[in-house]
């Protein structure tokens, strides 16, 4: 269905993750380091990137720093590290999930399909383009954006946004002026099936804010109502 790299330096798991993914009809493509995975992930881009945290010669948050300079693929980081500052650090420099070892080869499977489906890489429509009527461009003042070839622009500069950024930023704009909460928000850019909490969701529009206001540093369409969510806000 899906071309998935796996780059993780435990053999055991790139051998049982490879497994369960290929028994779902997904081509998988390991590497067993940092540095040989982000080549070949800037040399063939797959469909959807899974990244362990720690890696020799580069660990998987300095891959996807480099990563998101060049590509917006859909990326799953993997970690041991029970630790709250890796996640929001993960999010932060644009991963678009995040599962903690030790996982169960059956959540890891919700987690790609669920990913792949918000991607229309499974090959069915993705579900927020299909609700209310969310596949039609979208122009907003300066702001438009093109769900059918996954495209944002501002002021007619391209802005480049993950799947997860732009399911957000769509969900805002359709109604400009309407508060959207977290919950809200999580329900546009994710499965029913992934549970995400507000520090996420914050993390993503902190990271939007900065990819737009590098295009125009005047940039404040999205607006924060402490304690309540997010709202867009078109000048």
């Amino acid at each position: 269905m899906a071309n998935i790299t796996l780059v993780d330096d435990d053999e055991n798991i790139v051998a049982s993750v490879s497994l369960a993914l290929e028994s779902h009809g997904h081509k998988i493509t390991a590497y067993h380091d940092g540095a040989t995975g982000l080549a070949a992930l800037e040399a063939t881009p797959p469909d959807l990137a899974i990244l362990d945290v720690k890696m020799p010669r580069m660990d998987g948050m300095e891959v996807l720093r480099r990563l998101r300079q060049t590509s917006q693929i859909p990326i799953i980081m993997l970690t041991s590290k029970d630790e709250e500052i890796d996640e929001i650090l993960g999010f932060n420099l644009g991963a678009d999930d995040y599962i903690h070892k030790p996982f169960s080869q059956r959540l890891l499977i919700e987690r790609v399909k669920a990913l792949l489906r918000r991607t229309g890489a499974d090959g069915i429509e993705p579900e927020a383009a299909a609700a209310e009527g969310a596949g039609k461009a979208i122009r907003r003042g300066k702001l438009t954006m093109d769900p059918a070839r996954h495209e944002s622009t501002w002021d007619g500069r391209a802005v480049k946004l993950t799947v997860t950024e732009f399911l957000l930023l769509q969900a805002l704009a359709q109604r400009p002026g309407f508060v959207k909460s977290r919950d809200n928000l999580m329900d546009a850019a994710y499965d029913d099936q992934v549970y995400v909490d507000d520090r996420t969701i914050d993390s993503h529009v902190k990271r939007m804010r900065k990819k737009f206001r590098m295009v125009d540093p005047e940039f404040d369409a999205i607006e924060t109502l402490y304690g309540v969510g997010y709202r867009y806000r078109e000048s």
